[in-house]
């Protein structure tokens, strides 16, 4: 399929529109470029895609990831192992979009975004059609200079925000906010758990008085259940150490495996 040429606010809000048609929640996949090794990043992005997954967030591998865990910190560690950069990252998320004409954001820290010069990694996201990039370690009061790079692009940058996150701050720089808000599930690094913590549904309420944008929730987002808990409350989930976590178990089945648990989050989000 070629390539359309919308920018990346509009891709995120298309693929949010989808899934509210379709009386669901929009799944959101998280795939660490390069894991578990380069050969396999397309045809598990497709997978994913073949799911019913409506956004994939790249993982651009990275040596510090504090925000992760042990589950990410290990496919971020094999990707760096193998080589891969950034520009593997863009190279990969520009191949998606033009053959599935899919939403694509990269996922990462702020250090190689800016290694890499906002402007420039503002024309090489637009060129490629990824639609914007999840800085996790990026505050967004400290956010302007990548703003001013990505905003005349059409490109978005996502905020997370989580359950400390205080009311005035929500009400500070919600409306500001771009493509979606992500709302972290609850204190402490990415992994998979037994039990969403009950805060979650408060939090998604408050961005909600802020904002008329799709909340995601994310951070120990893993099985079905979980996003059945949350129809109702969020627009879609982000889902991470779990995906990696299926890959890591079926490494003769990767794809199959892969689409299967991507479609079983898809359906239990069914209103």
């Amino acid at each position: 399929m070629a390539t359309v040429a919308v920018d990346g606010q509009v891709r995120i809000e298309r693929a949010f529109a989808k899934a509210r048609a379709e009386k669901r929640l929009a799944v959101i996949v998280y795939l660490t470029v390069g894991y578990p090794d380069r050969a396999w990043t397309a045809p598990l992005a497709r997978a994913a895609l073949d799911g019913g997954a409506d956004l994939i967030e790249l993982g651009v591998p990275f040596s510090d990831p504090l925000a992760d865990g042990s589950t990410v910190q290990r496919a971020s560690e094999a990707a760096l192992r193998g080589g891969v950069t950034l520009e593997d990252c863009v190279r990969e998320g520009a191949a998606l979009v033009a053959e599935r004409d899919a939403a694509v954001v990269l996922m990462g820290y702020t250090n190689p975004f800016l290694q890499r010069g906002y402007e420039r990694l503002a024309v090489d996201l637009a060129k490629a059609g990824i639609a914007g990039v999840i800085a996790v370690d990026m505050p967004a009061e400290e956010s302007a200079e990548l703003d001013r790079a990505f905003v005349p692009a059409g490109l978005v940058r996502v905020d997370l925000y989580a359950p400390t996150t205080p009311e005035e701050r929500l009400a500070r720089l919600l409306p500001r906010a771009r493509g979606f808000v992500y709302c972290v599930s609850l204190t402490g690094v990415t992994g998979a758990r037994e039990q969403l913590g009950p805060e979650v549904a408060d939090l998604v309420a408050r961005v909600r008085r802020h904002t008329f944008l799709p909340v995601a929730v994310g951070f120990g987002i893993a099985t079905p259940a979980h996003v059945a808990a949350l129809r109702g409350i969020a627009d879609g989930v982000a889902v991470g150490s779990a995906v990696l976590d299926t890959i890591a178990r079926t490494p003769q089945g990767r794809g199959d495996s892969l689409r299967e648990f991507v479609r079983s989050l898809v359906e239990a989000g069914r209103s």
